[in-house]
């Protein structure tokens, strides 16, 4: 039996056009007064207009469950809009319905999740919001109709089965959950729409590209004409909400400070195989020979500031990994010609470039941190272990961040950035903390939260660093280890040339520039002096 009755034979004025349908302001003889949100009933981490009418999450990915100010009527179509997407989480809103009048519940009994928190308990119904549809400017409404069942649609689309079982016999108040990659709602002017008006379009009208699901996606979304056609014991499991959604937040969220910017984009300009996507925030290989890689960031970087970058998806199948630099070219000024099939041929051109290559594996779900400090230190962090510095760039112009995408890596995404107080100097190889013979030991100065833990000194390899007169300051030159603080004028690998170069990080000066270059091309490349890892070698010009 369909929803109201029969379908009309004759007239479908509603077949098309739901929107045609005109709000209804009363239900019977009961008046309606504008849907707000609860001014009381709120999570810790939300923050509401004075309206009551927009609300958003100020940090972390939870704690961040609403309520409607009053109860809902059936047939109510409570109606949002996405105004605010942070990408760097999982899973998206929660909606549904309680029976327990929020005006009673204390905030602080609120637990942190809708799904499974809340849902477990009698009197609340919630389930996840495809994350599909949770892109900024998205418009959500969601009602439940007389037999206690759930619809939703986004913008236009037909209205789709969400979940069943609710108790309709009591007042029912709405739940939304600002969670996971919603950060912001706007609530919008609820409208009541009689069952004549829901005569939803065919199931396959409503698979547009911009509604398309991944043919894995298990998740079970029915039309409205799939539902008259189905018997009364038709039932959807309402409650069950993926708890791993909580669970990789929670083992992400202390990779992420509280606060991330997120106006950092991917440049326009890009590899021809590269494809932009989601508001320039993901870049995908478009072509299985990896010719034309390379994508920038939308702006320079800011002395201090952490970028995150997430791998979205890689091919163990595949050789090869993710390239990563900064140039102090503006992307704006180069055309996709310009852009070479090899990143290293970059350090040919007239203008600033440091290419690297992050030499371990990387998965699906990595995330990567990447900051420039004021010393000129690009540092590197892979999920929240540090690597320590990379390579030392010329940080006195501006800088924008470029990536390289091949073999396994197939796409990444710009998650957003902070900018932390200056806490990480440069490395300081006096520093009794630091082993002289450890290739790690040059990030054991790095205080910050989010590059505490030393990784491994071979996570990267510095192709192209710092040219050699890259204006970087230097650390304090150590003694030798003869104790005689003053330095011998033979290369200490030769002794035929004068010695006129010094090595970056430790800051010994031992070498001739042509020794110097041939040390710093083996592997595994050592100080004479100390062994610690050359990242570069600088030459040096006396004064007469």
């Amino acid at each position: 039996d369909s929803i109201g009755g029969p379908f009309p034979a004759s007239s479908h004025r509603c077949h098309h056009k739901q929107k045609h349908c005109l709000p209804i302001t009363h239900c019977g003889a009961l008046s309606i007064s504008p849907l707000l949100f609860h001014p009381h009933a709120k999570g810790s981490q939300i923050i509401m207009d004075t309206a009551q009418k927009a609300v958003k999450r100020q940090a972390s990915f939870c704690n961040a469950i609403t309520f409607s100010n009053r109860p809902i009527v059936i047939y109510e179509q409570v109606r949002l809009k996405i105004t605010k997407k942070q990408c760097c989480w999982s899973g998206a809103l929660r909606l549904g319905f309680t029976s327990k009048d929020p005006s009673r519940i204390n905030p602080d009994t609120l637990p942190k999740y809708a799904c499974p928190d809340l849902v477990s308990q009698s009197g609340f119904w919630a389930k996840a919001l495809p994350e599909e549809f949770a892109n900024e400017g998205n418009i959500i409404a969601f009602w439940v109709d007389k037999k206690g069942r759930v619809f939703y649609r986004v913008n236009d689309s037909a209205a789709m089965l969400f979940f069943s079982g609710v108790r309709i016999t009591e007042p029912l108040w709405a739940l939304i959950d600002v969670y996971g990659l919603t950060r912001g709602v706007q609530l919008l002017d609820s409208e009541i729409i009689p069952p004549d008006c829901l005569r939803p379009r065919s199931f396959t009208a409503i698979r547009r590209p911009s509604l398309r699901r991944e043919t894995e996606d298990t998740r079970l979304s029915v039309s409205l004409c799939d539902l008259n056609l189905q018997e009364e014991n038709f039932h959807v499991l309402a409650t069950m909400c993926p708890i791993p959604q909580n669970s990789l937040n929670s083992q992400h969220s202390h990779l992420f400070p509280s606060q991330l910017e997120s106006d950092l984009r991917f440049h326009q300009l890009r590899g021809a195989h590269i494809k932009i996507l989601d508001d320039q925030t993901v870049a995908r290989l478009e072509h299985a020979r990896e010719e034309r890689t390379l994508v920038f960031t939308s702006r320079p970087l800011r002395i201090n500031e952490t970028i995150f970058v997430k791998i979205n998806k890689s091919n163990a199948s595949r050789s090869g990994t993710l390239s990563y630099g900064v140039t102090s070219c503006d992307p704006s000024t180069l055309r996709p010609s310009d852009l070479p099939y090899n990143p290293e041929s970059l350090v040919d051109r007239k203008e600033f470039w440091a290419v690297c290559r992050i030499l371990v594996p990387l998965q699906s779900g990595d995330i990567l941190g990447f900051m420039v400090n004021s010393e000129g230190e690009l540092h590197l962090s892979h999920n929240g272990a540090s690597a320590g510095m990379q390579v030392c760039v010329d940080c006195s112009q501006p800088l924008w961040m470029f990536f390289g995408l091949h073999g396994a890596v197939m796409q990444i995404r710009v998650l957003g950035s902070t900018i932390l107080a200056e806490r990480l100097g440069p490395s300081t190889p006096s520093s009794p903390t630091s082993a002289p013979n450890s290739p790690t030991g040059l990030c054991s100065g790095v205080s910050d939260p989010i590059l505490s833990t030393c990784g491994s000194g071979l996570l990267c390899s510095s192709i192209n660093g710092t040219a050699p007169n890259s204006p970087v300051s230097m650390p304090e030159s150590p003694i030798s280890p003869s104790g005689s603080g003053v330095w011998g004028d033979e290369c200490t690998i030769c002794y035929e040339n004068m010695v006129d170069t010094v090595i970056y990080s430790c800051g010994h000066m031992c070498l001739c520039y042509p020794c110097g270059l041939k040390l710093k091309k083996m592997a595994n490349a050592c100080c004479p002096i100390c062994r610690r890892a050359i990242k570069d070698i600088i030459k040096t010009y006396r004064s007469t």
